[in-house]
């Protein structure tokens, strides 16, 4: 992955356009300490991964991907958080105040699966939990759904071990076709969007967690299935009706999962 260079030509909201926002050395090293950071995290991840997929009949986990933040956006976002470049704030304050600068998604299957992984990720002992925002249970008005993390996690480097902040995003599949299509309508207009087309983002997106909700519940279903005896197996595949109270338990089971 290629650093911003400290140097890049911007066009700084702030009117300051070339300008890194920290002397050029202390800024090459803000930014490989949030590279860093970005790949300790991809990596305890694709561990995971790696587990489930030798030693489990079942990963959770379909891809996981990472970015480190453009000088342009990092402007961007630093104009909208009160941070003037001009100015020249400190690296301290620039990490309070723009906490995404690294960013991990990872992409599940399932709903449940979205909390597993996070769950396992924010289990590890080097990892502090600094706050979490969960969207799928409450999603945000235009209908985006994603669970966001805020971890802390350290970078051992020849001065000493330094605490980074890496944004970790979770999400299904539909989630993020979803998200990766607004992403893209909001880019060609410029942030103004037509309202027939957010109109139709917002029923995509209930249409979206709607189809995440119905393959939640045969995915447990499935599952259900699978840990039966092999003999009560083939009675529900061919349809025994002595099966049925069987069948209406776990449907029971599924319809009862909190998706909402």
């Amino acid at each position: 992955m290629t650093l911003p260079a400290p140097d890049a030509a911007s066009d700084d909201p702030s009117g300051t356009p070339g300008l890194p926002p920290l002397p050029p050395e202390e800024f090459r090293r803000f930014m490989l300490e949030h590279k860093f950071g970005m790949e300790e995290i991809v990596t305890k991840l694709s561990i995971l991964r790696d587990e489930f997929t030798h030693l489990h009949d079942y990963n959770p986990i379909e891809n996981v991907a990472s970015r480190l933040k453009s000088i342009e956006s990092l402007f961007d976002k630093m104009h909208r958080k009160g941070l003037v470049v001009a100015d020249r704030p400190g690296a301290d304050e620039i990490r309070a105040r723009v906490t995404d600068i690294a960013g991990v998604r990872v992409t599940c299957s399932f709903v449940s699966d979205v909390y597993r992984v996070f769950g396992l990720l924010a289990a590890q002992e080097d990892i502090h939990l600094v706050e979490v925002r969960d969207y799928v249970r409450t999603p945000k008005p235009n209908g985006y759904r994603s669970l966001h993390a805020l971890v802390e996690v350290p970078v051992f480097l020849s001065g000493g071990a330094v605490p980074v902040l890496v944004e970790v995003q979770f999400r299904t599949i539909a989630m993020d076709f979803w998200a990766s299509l607004e992403h893209k309508i909001y880019y060609k207009y410029r942030r103004d969007v037509p309202v027939e087309l957010l109109q139709g983002l917002r029923e995509a997106a209930d249409t979206a967690y709607a189809l995440d909700a119905t393959m939640e519940r045969l995915h447990q279903e499935v599952r259900g299935l699978d840990e039966l005896p092999g003999a009560v197996v083939e009675r529900l595949k061919v349809g025994d009706p002595a099966s049925a109270a069987l069948v209406d338990a776990l449907r029971h089971l599924a319809d009862g999962l909190d998706l909402d």
